[in-house]
Formats: C-alpha cells, structure tokens, sequence
C-alpha cells in the first residue's frame, strides 16, 4: 500500500467568504501537519445572491446582536491562531473565487494551497474583493495559474464541479460551513485542532513519527 492510500480521507466543505472557514482552514493545515490525512476540498456557495460588486455586511440581514457575537467570537479565534483579520465590511459574491479554486485543485494541485490561502488573505486580511474578476486575474497570475482562469469561468465542467459539491453537503445533511467530515462523521464549525485530533484518534489514526 502507498503512502497516499494510507492516508485517512478527511472532507472541508467552505466558501471563501466565510471568516470561521478561513480559521478552520488554518487549524486543517495543521492537522494535515502532524497526521497522515489526505483532504478532500468541498466548495459552498454560501451567499450567491451576493452581487460581484460587493454589498455592506449589513445586508445579510443578522440581528445586530448575533453579528456582534459572530465578530467577537472570529475575531478571538484569529487572534488564537495568528491570523490577520480585517474589519469586515463588506461580503461578496464567491462564485468565481470557488470556480477558480477547484480548476487549479484539478489541473494545477501543486499551485493549490498557495492560491487556497492567498483567496482568504486578501478577502479577510486585505479587504479585497475576490468577487472582482480583476483581483481574482491578479491573484492567479501571482501565482502562475493564469491557464486555468478560462476553463473556471468559461467551461460547464467547473460550474458542473460546484453542483457536485452542493449535492455531496445535501447528502450529509449539511446545514452551514465550515465542516469537516471525519469517518463519517461531521464536525460542523471550526472546531478545535484538540477535537479534530481526538476524532482521528479515534478513527485509529495516529501523528507521524517525525512529530
């Protein structure tokens, strides 16, 4: 058996334009750091209704008191694990981020995870807006993926990607991201790396010896 095939499959269904993805997207890598995991990205659009132009944050319509909640609870975890975090405010639509995303998974996998965090560095840390077809342009020709900018945007098969996505959550019975799905099991918001590690434990997985 190779080394690939002995890693356990762990799925992270996220959209760009969430805040507890980009601290659960941090806290996965350092899982994937100490274990022998192999992820499997799910994209979620969580707000198409967003327009690419961006909106106030005040638009998603959350009572002033749960979005106070939410800020202070992101705002403590970022600062847990070190991430920079901007003031929101504005949202975004993610469509075009999530397309270009999972074209390079397919055709670039080695420019993946630089390009994964550079889409949440600059929406969270920089405020930009990668609803914006030109941001999104200059962030993939920073990270040479330029090819691959035409078939997420302008083939079915990408579009066609993100439904497979959507009917993989509607089949788990997802009800919001970040999740993560440990043997079977889902582990919805961004859960601690303690809870992600005791969930593979218990699956019989254990840290690599180089730990």
């Amino acid at each position: 058996m190779s080394t690939e095939d002995a890693r356990i499959p762990v799925e992270f269904y996220f959209d760009y334009i969430c805040p507890f993805c980009y601290v659960g997207s941090h806290r996965l890598r350092r899982i994937t750091q100490r274990y022998p995991v192999s992820v499997q990205y799910r994209f979620v659009e969580i707000h198409p209704d967003n327009p690419s132009q961006g909106r106030p944050v005040e638009a998603l319509g959350y009572p002033a008191a749960q979005w106070a909640q939410m800020t202070e609870a992101v705002t403590q975890m970022a600062r847990d694990e070190g991430l920079p975090l901007a003031e929101r405010r504005f949202t975004t639509n993610s469509r075009r981020a999530l397309l270009l995303a999972r074209t390079v998974l397919r055709q670039r996998p080695d420019a993946f995870l630089g390009l994964h965090d550079a889409l949440f560095h600059a929406y969270f840390a920089e405020q930009h807006n990668i609803g914006d077809p030109e941001v999104l342009v200059g962030i993939a020709r920073g990270h040479g993926v330029e090819e691959c900018l035409t078939a997420a945007w302008e083939q079915q098969d990408a579009l066609a990607g993100l439904l497979e996505d959507v009917e993989a959550a509607q089949a788990i019975g997802l009800t919001g991201v970040p999740t993560l799905v440990v043997g079977g099991r889902a582990f919805p918001g961004a859960v601690s790396t303690d809870t992600l590690e005791a969930a593979l434990e218990r699956e019989g997985v254990t840290p690599s010896e180089d730990d």
